[in-house]
């Protein structure tokens, strides 16, 4: 029972025959397409066709396939939304206005407008309903494969007995993506992934209306992708409205509805991932502008949309129109939401009352606490000149926070025994029928295996704290971070728990060479707002990190050595406390005089450098304070009393000490001090070879610590 609507030199209202839908339901998503338009025209800059194109989509998306409570944004049993095409941020807002969520019409006249609830692009934590931030293409798409893959681990930790679709932890992820999002690569990996591990929990809308900026996609994507995603292994599903199935002229455009709806309401029950490949015209019905790119990211202009509503049978002469009795029938989905909230909460109690253990384990989940456990649980190193790498050290503490901490779980980009990412003991998540000789495991295990996907395993990531409930972290080398940057970059504006664990972090990697030895890679992710970089000097800084990086909740990058590092010895007379990690810099060891005379800072590998400096610098009688940094942005935020009692500003002579380039050390360092470090590529050779060619030595500690000495007197 297709809806058949008219082109745009059609003239007649159409009748609406689909998915039960009314004349009412009919006029909600024609309202929708010219808030749209409205809204775009009156900010002056924003991409109207799409979001124009696909509001019956998420018409009914909102209003007829998904479970969602606009009551309760966050209800636990909800369903959750993707806008990857983030571009199309008025696809949701409006649906969000309509159902209930909260905005108003005042909100969608102040698009892309200074404090606004409706951004140029969609953002998690600032206007309820938004489950991401959506905006770089293909992010979006990835980060859902992570929430589908959280959704299962959840059910696992909760409810694993449960037959499929009757646990309270059951819920579905939806995906409206564009040309755009099929041609970046990340949405590939992802997807690949997905189809990998069968998540039948994922469907994805994929508007294929070939437009992008400029103009026809066929100048530069004429793949088939149902053809492609066929081969990562998903349910394609074509529907076309671009072709008439009933008896209109030829090329008529024909919204059936009724096509799309039973697709979506399918995929529900698929094994596999789904792809709903959905061919519209964008900007449809607009007269001049539909089906080009000068719809894609431009006001339509006052006379196109005038036009467009005469089509759709509304007042030309009206802005941001919306007919009282079409606001009532929509938000309508308001009781829908609470009845089907109501429902799910008998089985939630129901579950509570038999699995009360498990019970008390999501609410603390919920509430974002750590276990009682953990400070035991994490392992103490004793002293050892012989040493472990931290990246080593990282997989011990990993396993030994395994039992106490279900909820933390990841993998690596297959560099597992390198990276040290995998706990010992735990199984695979891998559908059976995929295990390996090596690998073991079960949908419902807890070891990653992201392949050779390092920005997917990033956006992955962040799809699973985006769940919410578990911690996810995910492991390859340090210098493949400039593969991951963006996923890192969406970490961060979105304040996810996120963990990066990043291996073999300097030149001392050695034989492999400049391409794998990262040389500016920690500053450049030091510049990222709001994300920790943190380089610990021995296993038991590692231990500290870990514990600081939990309970921060906070996106962080572990940079860990490959090479072995000695343990430090801790207590009166030796190296202090370890304690000090979390505050981001301490005294490791004090200064013979009262005052020291110089301080030297280092992290990671090189404190041990610092402090094989201080040995010298004493016994010439000179008063020598070394400081561990591990995580300049933890220092950062300490009272400026803290700061002033580890880095006296009077102590003008310093010297810092990292193996990687100079940039942002003079900061800590000062005028008069000085900052060693690398400012060009590394080279094939054996760790402790490339540390003294590039002047990684106690002699040029103890020469720069008299250097800035005596520039400090002057």
């Amino acid at each position: 029972m297709a809806r058949s609507l008219r082109t745009a030199r059609s003239v007649p209202a159409p009748k609406a025959r689909r998915a039960g839908w009314s004349p009412l339901d009919v006029r909600a998503a024609d309202t929708a397409r010219l808030l749209a338009a409205d809204a775009v025209q009156n900010c002056g800059n924003g991409h109207p066709g799409t979001a124009m194109s696909l509001a019956p989509v998420a018409y009914l998306l909102y209003q007829n396939v998904m479970r969602h409570d606009p009551a309760d944004p966050q209800w636990l049993g909800r369903d959750r939304f993707v806008l990857s095409c983030g571009h199309s941020s008025l696809t949701q807002y409006v649906q969000l206005y309509l159902s209930g969520y909260g905005l108003e019409l005042s909100d969608l006249k102040a698009l892309r407008t200074w404090g606004s609830l409706t951004p140029g692009h969609p953002e998690v934590h600032h206007t309820a309903g938004v489950e991401i931030t959506t905006g770089p293409l293909g992010s979006g798409l990835a980060s859902a494969v992570g929430m589908a893959m959280a959704q299962r681990r959840q059910r696992a930790l909760l409810d694993p007995e449960a037959k499929a679709g009757e646990s309270p932890f059951d819920h579905h992820i939806w995906v409206l993506a564009s040309d755009g999002d099929l041609m970046e690569g990340v949405s590939g990996e992802a997807s690949s992934l997905a189809g990998h591990h069968e998540l039948g929990n994922l469907t994805v809308v994929y508007d294929a209306n070939r437009i992008s900026i400029e103009d026809d996609t066929e100048i530069s994507f004429s793949e088939d992708v149902g053809a492609r995603y066929a081969a990562y292994g998903w349910e394609v599903v074509d529907v076309d409205w671009r072709r008439s199935d009933s008896p209109l002229a030829a090329g008529e455009y024909v919204e059936d509805i009724d096509a799309l709806y039973t697709a979506l309401n399918r995929s529900r029950a698929s094994k596999r991932p789904t792809m709903i490949r959905l061919h519209t015209v964008i900007a449809w019905p607009a007269p001049t502008k539909q089906g080009t790119g000068k719809s894609h990211g431009s006001a339509l202009g006052d006379e196109e949309i005038r036009s467009t509503k005469e089509l759709l049978g509304f007042d030309p002469s009206k802005s941001f129109a919306v007919d009282r009795d079409v606001l009532t029938h929509a938000r309508g989905v308001r009781k829908r939401g609470k009845a089907a909230h109501t429902a799910w909460n008998k089985t939630y109690a129901a579950w509570r009352r038999s699995q009360p253990e498990r019970a008390a384990l999501l609410d603390r989940l919920v509430a974002g606490q750590l276990p009682a456990g953990l400070d035991k649980a994490l392992p103490v190193f004793p002293a050892d000149p012989k040493g472990i790498a931290t990246r080593a050290a990282s997989g011990k503490i990993l396993t030994a926070l395994a039992p106490v901490m279900p909820e933390l779980w990841g993998g690596s980009a297959d560099l597992a025994e390198s990276n040290n990412t995998t706990m010992d003991g735990q199984p695979s998540f891998i559908p059976k029928s995929k295990q390996t000789h090596e690998w073991s495991g079960s949908p419902l295990g807890r070891t990653l295996h992201f392949g050779i996907r390092e920005f997917a395993m990033g956006l992955i990531l962040n799809g699973i704290a985006l769940e919410g409930l578990t911690r996810p972290y995910g492991g390859t080398f340090l210098v493949f971070s400039d593969y991951m940057r963006a996923s890192v970059r969406l970490a961060a504006i979105q304040k996810l728990p996120v963990t990066f664990v990043w291996t073999h972090d300097s030149i001392g990697l050695g034989e492999d060479g400049p391409t794998h030895q990262p040389i500016e890679h920690i500053a450049s992710l030091r510049l990222i707002p709001d994300f920790d970089v943190v380089r610990p000097a021995d296993a038991n800084e590692t231990a500290a990190a870990w514990a600081a990086i939990l309970r921060n909740r906070r996106p962080a990058g572990l940079a860990l050595s490959r090479q072995n590092l000695p343990v430090l010895e801790r207590g009166s007379g030796a190296a202090g406390s370890v304690s000090g990690v979390a505050k981001g810099a301490y005294i490791l060891r004090e200064s013979s005089t009262s005052t020291p005379e110089v301080i030297l800072i280092g992290t990671g590998s090189e404190v041990h450098l610092a402090l094989a400096a201080r040995e010298t610098l004493e016994k010439a009688g000179i008063g020598t304070r070394v400081v561990s940094m591990p995580c300049q942005e933890w220092f950062t935020a300490q009272s400026a009393a803290y700061r002033e009692k580890v880095l006296p500003a009077a102590v003008k002579a310093r010297v810092s000490v990292e193996a990687g380039v100079p940039t942002g050390w003079r900061e800590w360092v000062g005028d008069a001090g000085r900052v060693i470090g690398i400012d060009h590529f590394g080279a094939s050779a054996a760790g402790p070879v490339l540390f003294e060619k590039f002047g990684f030595t106690t002699e040029a500690v103890v020469k720069a610590a008299k250097a800035s000495l005596k520039d400090a007197r002057k």
